[in-house]
């Protein structure tokens, strides 16, 4: 079971991979043509929600960020919990390479940031942006070149990801987190008490765990706390065991039933808000600017390096091993596919920098993208060579020998 979740898992996130390249693309065309105005209009136009006595208001591209992107949290929140659980996160020594991996790749990057942001014209805030990888995009880059590697590779990759995003989300918990309304807090809380009290029901109808999930994702949307904090907590709540002996367990039907929602319409929906920029705003000496650069060096440099270090000094301490039947070279292909930030990255930039201020905004995107695209350019030549190198060796093995 643990192993199709997994197969099932990197077969959405592939293909959705592809299809946030696509948005992406098509939100940089449209912010750069007769229709931009359109674009960031829509995307700044307020939004009221009210239910009752509660009413909020925020703009289109903040209900993404804010509502949308909670149930993407959910859904990352719950994979986190089934592997640690259930897989590969459940097995102690398959999970140190990884999650030292992961911690090799989220301290270098923000180190790269930091060293170029410290003059006197750096913005050294936006260091937690390079530090995450977008599981979707290298899967989908894996999925690409990596016909012929070992599958050992894409466990590697899928583990790695969700360890980053864990860590991603407590940054988001911890930095930006500016002023806590204790009153808001306690309702989040008292939802998920409720959340946690529904296994104590025999067969607890799902409308009770959408319900519980708004009241903790309104009362943290008060509260001040990021809301992908509340759909982590949230996923925390829900049981693993099926409902009835033969069922499916409630968290893996959770899984099924939300992450195609997640992959093929929130993500995309986030990238195509998230990604656009306009080319007028910026130049190519803006390239040069500590935020942009410290960005795009710290994916394409920093998360290799940090990511293959780590692997590299983990085994020779002897904490870990490498990915079965894998090479150095095909390792390192996967550690600067780690560099792709892209969601999450962008996501991070958007809480990091005012969202008023459009030129900051725009060089987080153009790093972001930049950094993104080398990463997965680098990424795919090394592991097109590997599985270049390895079909040349098995067409060698298997021609016949002539005397």
């Amino acid at each position: 079971m643990a192993r199709r979740l997994t197969l099932d898992f990197l077969k959405t996130e592939a293909a959705s991979g592809l299809i946030l390249g696509g948005a992406a693309v098509l939100a940089i065309v449209v912010a750069n043509s007769p229709w931009s105005d359109a674009y960031f209009g829509a995307l700044a136009h307020d939004v009221p929600l009210q239910l009752g006595e509660w009413r909020e208001t925020h703009s289109v591209l903040e209900w993404i960020k804010e509502g949308l992107m909670a149930i993407f949290f959910f859904v990352v929140g719950l994979e986190i919990k089934y592997e640690v659980l259930r897989g590969e996160l459940s097995n102690p020594r398959k999970l140190a390479l990884p999650v030292l991996a992961a911690v090799g790749g989220m301290v270098v990057p923000a180190a790269i940031y930091l060293a170029v942001n410290s003059g006197p014209d750096g913005h050294p805030e936006g260091w937690a942006v390079p530090v995450a990888t977008d599981i979707a995009f290298a899967l989908a880059a894996l999925a690409i070149v990596g016909r012929g590697l070992p599958d050992s590779l894409r466990i590697f990759l899928l583990t790695l990801a969700i360890a980053d995003d864990l860590g991603a989300v407590i940054l988001i918990a911890v930095l930006f987190t500016e002023q806590i309304d204790l009153l808001m807090l306690a309702g989040a809380v008292a939802g998920l008490v409720f959340l946690t009290a529904l296994r104590l029901l025999k067969k607890p109808p799902f409308f009770f765990y959408a319900v519980g999930f708004l009241v903790v994702w309104a009362f943290t949307l008060e509260s001040g706390i990021s809301t992908s904090v509340a759909g982590v907590a949230a996923a925390m709540t829900i049981p693993i065991e099926p409902r009835r002996p033969g069922e499916e367990g409630v968290l893996k039907n959770f899984v099924d039933t939300l992450h195609p929602y997640v992959a093929y319409f929130i993500l995309p929906l986030f990238a195509f808000a998230a990604a656009g920029f306009s080319f007028a705003s910026l130049s190519l000496a803006a390239l040069d600017d500590p935020i942009p650069l410290g960005i795009m060096l710290g994916l394409f440099l920093g998360k290799p390096i940090g990511v293959f270090g780590a692997c590299v000094l983990a085994v020779a301490l002897r904490l870990a091993k490498r990915p079965t039947h894998a090479t150095w070279l095909e390792l390192f292909g996967v550690s600067m596919l780690c560099g792709v930030g892209f969601t999450m990255s962008l996501f991070i930039g958007g809480l990091a920098f005012p969202e008023t201020n459009a030129f900051l905004q725009g060089e987080v995107r153009v790093g972001v993208i930049l950094g993104t695209l080398l990463s997965i350019l680098g990424g795919m030549l090394v592991l097109r060579y590997c599985a270049a190198r390895r079909q040349r060796r098995r067409d060698e093995d298997e021609a016949p020998a002539f005397a």
